[in-house]
């Protein structure tokens, strides 16, 4: 049960980490810069998070 639980904590801290990796890249840009960049910063979050979603998936079957 102990695996499981750290399991989901360390997705927890995955997502939480390809949202500040969001905002790091795209804080503190100019106009432009920030046109340039947020299309490529949001495309790597969603493919992030979407990994995330499908490890989690898979850890709840095995919970059960």
């Amino acid at each position: 049960m102990a695996e499981k639980r750290e399991a989901y904590e360390l997705l927890l801290i995955e997502e939480a980490d390809a949202w500040f990796e969001y905002l790091e890249t795209t804080r503190g840009q100019t106009e432009t810069r920030y046109g340039e960049v947020e299309l490529w910063a949001w495309a790597r979050l969603n493919q992030r998070l979407r990994a995330v979603k499908t490890k989690r998936a898979k850890l709840r079957p095995a919970a059960a």
